[in-house]
């Protein structure tokens, strides 16, 4: 089987081309933008799925979504190991694709709330099956898209000869041009089918097609693998460097334990340890990995703010104005400025800024350029910060736990004095209500409208509108004690009018009222609300109400309104909650900010870890890189799960003190950094002349090696680098 493997290694000449490329990376590149809009494309709407279907707060939300992240960054070292140990790629990609698939087609179904509405409310009565399914298939898909994740660009750069270095970085440039365009492209695309409306009983947020659209691209990239089989170049497994690297490290570890009495002599390295089974070379390699890895250990901490872009910053948008005039932007599709940003700032760093830099005389290492990109990302939250903070201010205080809220609303068109016990005598103006909410912390209050008492009993945590006249006390009405959420507005109605009246906005209907009562709430979308308002007789009015994004609306029919061409006049809508005001906007500056910090610590860390490698273990720091974003996101559903902070503007300011105190401590680390030449160090072990590095160093970089340095060294590749 390995001669035949090898075989089909050398069969290059024969294998089909076109301008002197291979055909086969056609199918790998077409497969790559699949999956990444597969991924992306899922991941932008899951945790607004997870607060509005599952119905969880924002810290739960965040805690899973980044769990999830977690795991997507964990999985590759598995990936890799079951690539270059086992199936080998090919067989790697393909059964991990067909896992993640079926995640995909799963995370679909869980979203269906028809499933177990048994009783068509719109709402699942059975969540626990939604719940569970939504689990099953996010851990599918995270040991799918991590486990083909370092399989798929080193399988391209398996089907070149080593002659088509030109042809290689190309295809490596088209590679990541593919992940960026499936990224941009799913970013925009899913929150727009998530906003949408279906179902079959009743309509709802349209979650499974958000995710029904990549499950079905995730379906065409299998497919469209799978179709080139014959025309790849496949290498069979040669064992895993990894592996290699960590028993070597474990031996060293074992070896020092067991000679830790005194009368052994000590060695200069703890790695030297290994030399009674390792050879002097392997042990060298890695020392200098080792030396990488110790710098990346304050690293996490920046991805645990760079990766809140599709959490918190995505909660945070759903309590902002995303009215952009001729469009309307959804929370989720905000997530989209940090890509657009990638592919503007990385060509004017390395073209403007970087020179600049360097003209000033400023020795700007690559170290020091990491410690500048964490502080631009503590800058982003201190950012969002002062954001949240006007955010909080135009939000409505709702009742506590121990408090009843109420405000009073005048059907008659003559002012009513209106005295609660305990409370500073007021008026309500005719056709109106009272300012604002009363803050009590009573269940049981006297009331006295018109002269008239009348005792009302509230349960605590509630909020209330009261309906007067000059016969006292009328009816009490629930009011919501949260906001409306996904950009809706709740409105209701109450009748202050003579005859029973029908309140129809297309399909949804409120009534019919009885006279001098009200309606329970409509959920309504932003713009231009046209309701029908319909008597006993048939008599119609249109009234029109201009809606923004999270308001409440009670709408005053008075007894003066007549029906006819200026029915609308004495209509009276009163505004309970404010819509949002603050513009998604100015989230712009944050998102920039952090945009900023990823090209100058993201690309510069990776080019940095090639550049410190040993030529064949490039691998390992990658994987050791892969690992840090895994553990920000652990940080981060901890601070989420554990934190108690009251509020969310006060956690911005805690993450963002965090990394500057990491940052210093990163910024003193690299300070005495002693920067390597690995080739020079490997040089000295294989007891070569120098002019033989480059030579030497070519002829023991495998494949998967020489792929990471086209996609390195390639003039295109650093527009995405954090895709991959």
């Amino acid at each position: 089987m390995a001669d035949k493997e090898e075989q089909r290694t050398k069969k290059t000449k024969n294998s089909p081309s076109c301008l002197g490329y291979p055909v086969s990376i056609f199918f790998i590149v077409v497969n790559e933008f699949c999956e990444r809009f597969s991924y992306y494309g899922m991941k932008a709407v899951l945790v607004l799925y997870f607060k509005y279907f599952i119905g969880w707060d924002n810290d739960l939300s965040t805690t899973i979504y980044h769990t999830f992240v977690a795991l997507c960054y964990l999985t590759p070292i598995l990936g890799a190991i079951i690539a270059d140990s086992w199936l080998g790629k090919f067989k790697t990609i393909v059964y991990l694709s067909i896992v993640y698939t079926i995640g995909q087609v799963i995370m679909a179904i869980s979203a269906i709330h028809d499933i177990t509405d048994t009783n068509r409310d719109g709402t699942p009565d059975n969540m626990t099956f939604h719940t569970a399914m939504s689990m099953l298939g996010l851990m599918l898909i995270a040991l799918g898209t991590g486990g083909i994740k370092p399989c798929v660009a080193a399988f391209g750069g398996d089907q070149f000869e080593e002659h088509q270095e030109k042809q290689r970085s190309t295809f490596f440039s088209i590679f990541y041009l593919s992940i960026n365009a499936g990224s941009l492209l799913s970013t925009l695309i899913t929150p727009i089918l998530r906003a949408q409306e279906c179902g079959i009983y009743s309509k709802q947020s349209c979650f499974p097609l958000a995710f029904g659209v990549p499950a079905a691209l995730m379906v065409v990239a299998l497919i469209v693998f799978i179709a080139g089989h014959s025309m790849y170049i496949m290498e069979s497994p040669k064992g895993n460097i990894l592996l290699r690297v960590m028993k070597c490290i474990g031996f060293a570890i074992k070896n020092r334990f067991n000679h830790r009495s005194k009368q052994h002599p000590k060695r200069e390295h703890w790695m030297d340890w290994a030399e009674e089974k390792y050879d002097k070379l392997l042990i060298a390699q890695v020392k200098m990995v080792l030396k990488v890895l110790f710098l990346y250990i304050p690293l996490p901490m920046f991805w645990a703010l760079f990766d809140q872009q599709g959490s918190r910053w995505t909660l945070q948008a759903t309590t902002m104005d995303g009215n952009f005039g001729a469009f309307i932007i959804q929370p989720d599709q905000m997530q989209i400025v940090n890509p657009i940003l990638i592919v503007i700032m990385v060509p004017i760093m390395d073209s403007a800024v970087y020179p600049l830099i360097k003209k000033c005389h400023i020795n700007f290492t690559p170290l020091r350029r990491m410690t500048v990109g964490m502080l631009l990302a503590a800058l982003a939250f201190v950012a969002a910060a002062l954001l949240q903070i006007q955010i909080d201010q135009t939000m409505p205080n709702f009742p506590s736990s121990s408090q009843i809220q109420v405000k009073f609303l005048n059907l008659e068109n003559t002012s009513v004095p209106v005295e609660v016990e305990g409370q500073e005598p007021f008026a309500v103006p005719g056709f109106d209500s009272s300012n604002d909410y009363m803050t009590l912390d009573t269940e049981n209050i006297t009331v006295s409208a018109g002269g008239k008492n009348a005792t009302a009993y509230f349960q605590k945590s509630t909020r209330h509108t009261v309906l007067i006249n000059t016969d006292g006390m009328l009816q009490t009405l629930n009011d919501i004690t949260e906001k409306p959420n996904q950009g809706m507005n709740a409105i209701r109605f109450v009748n202050g009018f003579r005859s029973h009246l029908n309140f129809t906005i297309k399909s949804d209907n409120l009534g019919p009222i009885a006279p001098l009562q009200g309606s329970g709430y409509l959920s309504v979308p932003h713009g231009k609300a046209n309701f029908t308002i319909v008597n006993e007789e048939g008599q119609t009015c249109h009234y029109i109400l201009q809606l923004g994004f999270g308001s409440s609306y009670t709408v005053l029919i008075p007894s003066t309104f007549s029906f006819g061409e200026s029915c609308t006049e004495n209509i009276k809508a009163i505004q309970d909650i404010n819509p949002n005001d603050i513009h998604m906007a100015w989230q712009v500056i944050q998102y920039f900010l952090m945009t900023c910090g990823e090209v100058v610590f993201s690309v510069t860390g990776l080019d940095f870890s090639y550049a410190q490698a040993p030529s064949n273990m490039k691998s390992v720091l990658q994987a050791g890189w892969l690992l840090t974003v895994a553990v920000g996101n652990i940080i981060v559903l901890i601070v989420a799960e554990a934190g108690s902070l009251p509020d969310q503007w006060a956690e911005y300011v805690l993450f963002a003190s965090l990394l500057v105190a990491v940052s210093i401590i990163f910024a003193v680390m690299a300070y005495f950094y002693t920067y390597m030449d690995p080739m020079e160090i490997e040089a000295k072990f294989m007891d070569l002349e120098p002019e033989e590095k480059k030579r030497k160093e070519l002829g023991m970089t495998t494949k998967d090696n020489l792929a990471y340095v086209n996609n390195e060294t390639s003039n295109n590749t650093d527009d995405k680098q954090t895709k991959i």
